[in-house]
């Protein structure tokens, strides 16, 4: 089994994590996606939203069967996108949903109280309303501008992100064209955490990739006291 490098001192908030990869099988540079997976995870990451909307569901279901193998290995979350039916056959951590498909009311009926469920908001209202529903957390973005989120309109900016950090009480994780050097101050805005996609999954060395990104997010911590 290979190595897990995160660090003993990783800062996590009520979720369990803070960082949060969502997964592209289309910028992983021709490697199997379980693998650039498996090697973030060695990195340190601990929660993995499987979001491949395109597969057939017999594919969608082998990859998620896949997938949970290797985040049980390393004690990691499962999260799957809309598809609740695929959370529960693979026995995932919970779902991440959005403006489409099943509703979080749905949802929390069909799901255990240890199940997740995410959210996508993209405006203050939606934001809330999730919250309200029941979400256990939502992501926002788009922060900053960034081709896989061009469909929801011009960035949200950092300023928003600030005001729906303060309205919320469930955790907001930032998403959305985030760079390392915009980490602080997507954490100084109020975010319990990042959303990446092509950062890590893109990355030649995700395990690297994540473990530096980890330690920007635990060195904000220490230096803001949170």
């Amino acid at each position: 089994m290979p190595l897990n490098f995160r660090s003993e001192c990783q800062i996590h908030d009520s979720m369990g994590f803070s960082l949060y990869v969502i997964t592209d099988r289309q910028q992983t540079d021709g490697r199997p996606l379980v693998e650039v997976v498996r090697l973030a995870l060695q990195g340190g990451v601990q929660a993995v939203q499987l979001r491949e909307k395109d597969l057939p569901d017999k594919e969608l279901l082998e990859l998620a069967r896949s997938l949970r193998q290797v985040t049980t290995e390393f004690g990691a979350k499962l999260l799957i996108n809309r598809r609740i039916d695929i959370c529960q056959a693979v026995n995932a951590d919970g779902v991440h949903l959005g403006a489409e498909g099943v509703s979080i009311t749905e949802a929390k009926q069909l799901l255990s109280e240890r199940q997740l469920i995410g959210y996508s908001a993209h405006s203050m209202e939606e934001a809330c309303a999730a919250e309200a529903d029941g979400a256990h957390f939502v992501t926002f973005g788009p922060v900053y501008a960034t081709p896989s989120k061009t469909f929801y309109g011009k960035p949200v900016g950092t300023g928003r992100l600030k005001d729906v950090c303060r309205v919320l009480t469930i955790p907001v994780f930032a998403l959305g064209g985030i760079k390392r050097n915009s980490i602080s101050e997507v954490l100084s805005a109020g975010a319990r955490g990042i959303a990446l996609i092509s950062a890590v999954i893109a990355a030649p060395d995700p395990t690297t990739e994540v473990q530096s990104l980890l330690h920007m997010i635990e060195e904000h911590a220490i230096h803001s006291g949170t």
